[in-house]
């Protein structure tokens, strides 16, 4: 039985990996004759598609951009197989103290995130499409904190951005009637996938078999998880069991819908939102090179695109 190693997409689990967690624990891996390791990173050696590259896992879960972006300056021959989530899960959030209405109020005001280049440009682009002014934005480098609304209340920042509003942005005390929490796909970003599955070509090319398997076994894990969660919250609370128990319902609740698509299909990456989200970035100085994105995935490995 082939040891296959999963990297997961943050520091530690959370309910966005509900699927592969199912899978294995209702032993459908064994049973595709799969012994699957779910591990997370060590910041100190690199984000998923750094050990990816470097051959330590066979799979791991990355934002779409930096696949895009080691792929275009690095040539790394790395690939997306499966989609994960169908929506971007950032978001920017403040408090009702801050009186911060709407995304054009951030100009003049501080904001706390990672001011990586596409950071700059997704924060620079939701101040716009609002009327605002990005040149007036303060930022406030969080680095990889995630501040949460105690934070902003505590006075670091007047806002923040990145957070997941499925995750982090339901962390904290504050009442949730004096939080403002605005998921950036609902206040003009590009249409993303925040999250895919992928691999090395060499193990696509090598072993497409233990591929098609994996995905086959992980899409019936995530339907699993959507569809009984009662049942997945007692499995999560056993892998992230220093998060309350209401925290992870509540995040499991929001992010379940994200992982099909309009059609209800796991899996599918869309070229359509891949395109031009691509170019998006090109545009705004966050990609090397968008020429080659459609070479960048693939839906073949797929049962629902057989």
């Amino acid at each position: 039985m082939p040891h296959v190693r999963v990297m997961l997409d943050y520091f530690h689990p959370w309910p966005n990996a509900a699927g592969l967690y199912v899978s294995r624990a209702r032993t459908w891996f064994d049973e595709a004759g799969l012994d699957v390791e779910l591990v997370v990173q060590d910041p100190g050696r690199g984000d998923t598609l750094e050990y990816l590259a470097r051959g330590e896992v066979d799979f791991g879960i990355f934002p779409p951009n930096r696949l895009l972006e080691r792929r275009a300056r690095h040539r790394q021959p790395l690939i997306a197989v499966a989609a994960v989530n169908h929506r971007g899960l950032e978001a920017i959030q403040t408090t009702a103290s801050t009186g911060i209405t709407r995304p054009r109020d951030l100009a003049g005001r501080r904001i706390a995130y990672n001011p990586t280049p596409r950071g700059r440009a997704m924060v620079r682009h939701l101040v716009a499409a609002d009327g605002g002014d990005p040149d007036a934005v303060i930022t406030v480098d969080a680095g990889a904190r995630e501040l949460t609304v105690d934070d902003i209340e505590a006075g670091e920042a007047d806002a923040t951005f990145g957070a997941y509003w499925s995750w982090d942005a339901l962390r904290g005390g504050l009442p949730e009637e004096r939080r403002v929490t605005w998921p950036v796909d609902e206040i003009g970003a590009p249409r993303y996938h925040s999250y895919l599955l992928g691999t090395s070509d060499r193990l696509l090319t090598e072993q497409p078999s233990l591929v098609r398997d994996f995905l086959a076994v992980t899409a019936r894990g995530y339907t699993a998880a959507a569809r009984e969660p009662d049942r997945t919250l007692e499995l999560l609370e056993r892998v992230i069991p220093y998060f309350p128990r209401p925290l992870i319902a509540r995040s499991l609740a929001l992010v379940a819908p994200t992982w099909t698509d309009t059609d209800g299909r796991w899996g599918v990456i869309d070229a359509d939102r891949m395109g031009p989200y691509a170019h998006w970035l090109a545009e705004n100085g966050a990609l090397t090179d968008d020429r080659h994105w459609d070479r960048s995935f693939t839906n073949g490995l797929l049962d629902v695109a057989a």
